[in-house]
């Protein structure tokens, strides 16, 4: 993976002029009054608690993170913004937030969603109904389901898509960061700790727009078309007396019982085996078609309704005002922080640097001095000797010969009363 060209660009450009539309450390207990959980959702007992915490590891104890705290559980939490953010061109939107599974997850999303609604946003409810303009994080559910979710609300359609080609993630213990560019020239750019993992058009890598080419609605395969490859040889025929070879004969080794009486036993027969002439039902060998034609391909033509979209990147046409987490986990323990909606890459690489870039080393250095002193407390295989010679038995009360066992060898009154 490499630097993006949008990062390098965007770090020689003056940050003055940038906007933060929304930012959040949960390093102290005002989130509390920032975020709303959805208690309107789904039953209580559906609903996981959220756990303000550093984790198990991590760079400084005071530095928290929300982590859903019970498995199997739906997770439901939303916050306004500061102030709205509405597309508009030469304006870019920028979402970046860090995610830690402590959990070795095996199901479980992680992702981010920002809503329209303003004053009407109903946070009580929020949840998988509610309706959003982007969504965009990692979402994983067994080995071979591991993505990054980049989900844009189209305007013209009147949906959401996905994107076509699935978007890598990590799946690890430690703290990683995601960042997503929408930019205003109808590109956009998906970063993961920094490095770009993937970069183009909207309208190829989703779908915004009808095709720019549609089949020929005049035009249909010739009746006359060839397009068997392969057809059979008019030189080849079938042997005669082939249909007379049956698929079993009588085995010629059997012989009748002498015992065998066809008066009571009826008339013998030998048993059957499988006949090694036989070969199945005739069919002539297949040679090359000369009139072969290759596969009709149907004609495309432009599409008359095909017409470009100049706002494509405009996901928040009508103003995003809040950010949430809408999620099902079956294992818990997946920690959120330092959430940054801005209109500048630069603006969230710089906070990125202050936040993610700063931390990460230690973190990574407590984890593994966490596994060295897990590893280090682990049983050795090799000392397992020291059970107390179970070879011999002697330590468990000479069960060789049971004679504390109340005479088991004399059975005989328990099989009486039967």
């Amino acid at each position: 993976m490499k630097f993006s060209t949008l990062a390098v660009l965007a770090a020689t450009m003056s940050s003055a002029a940038a906007e933060v539309f929304f930012k959040e450390q949960f390093n102290d207990e005002t989130w509390k009054k920032t975020w709303t959980e959805s208690t309107k959702w789904r039953a209580a007992a559906e609903m996981g608690k959220w756990e303000h915490t550093a984790g198990e590891w991590y760079s400084d104890v005071e530095d928290k993170g929300i982590k859903t705290s019970e498995d199997a559980r739906f997770y439901g939490l939303s916050a306004a913004m500061s102030k709205p953010f509405t597309s508009a061109e030469g304006k870019d939107l920028v979402i970046q937030y860090s995610v830690k599974h402590e959990q070795d997850l095996d199901c479980g999303g992680a992702y981010l969603k920002l809503m329209p609604g303003g004053k009407k946003f109903d946070s009580a409810s929020f949840g998988g109904d509610t309706g959003y303009s982007v969504m965009f994080g990692p979402d994983i559910c067994g080995s071979s389901n591991k993505k990054t979710h980049v989900i844009l609300h189209s305007n013209e359609k009147d949906e959401n898509l996905l994107i076509k080609k699935e978007v890598p993630t990590e799946s690890d213990n430690m703290t990683h960061l995601y960042t997503l560019v929408v930019k205003s020239d109808n590109t956009f750019e998906v970063f993961v700790d920094n490095k770009s993992v993937r970069a183009g058009k909207l309208e190829d890598e989703f779908d915004f727009m009808l095709p720019k080419e549609i089949k020929d609605p005049d035009a249909s395969k010739p009746t006359d078309w060839v397009d068997n490859a392969k057809m059979p040889d008019p030189e080849d025929k079938k042997p005669a007396g082939y249909d007379d070879i049956t698929p079993e004969i009588a085995d010629p080794d059997a012989t009748k019982p002498a015992d065998w009486d066809d008066e009571d036993d009826g008339e013998w027969e030998a048993p059957m085996l499988d006949n090694p002439e036989f070969q199945g039902e005739w069919k002539p060998t297949m040679i090359d078609n000369p009139d072969y034609q290759g596969k009709w391909v149907h004609p495309m033509v432009p599409n008359p309704e095909y017409k470009y979209d100049e706002t494509m990147y405009a996901v928040c046409k009508d103003g995003c005002t809040h950010v949430g987490f809408e999620l099902w986990q079956v294992k818990t323990g997946t920690l959120f922080d330092d959430i940054i909606v801005t209109d500048s890459l630069e603006e969230a690489q710089a906070f990125a640097k202050e936040t993610f870039e700063a931390k990460k080393d230690a973190e990574k250095a407590m984890y593994d001095k966490i596994q060295d002193e897990k590893k280090a407390n682990e049983p050795d295989m090799d000392d397992m000797g020291g059970m107390g010679g179970m070879g011999d038995m002697d330590g468990m009360g000479g069960m060789g010969d049971m004679d504390g066992m109340d005479g088991m060898d004399d059975m005989d009154g328990m099989y009486d009363e039967f």
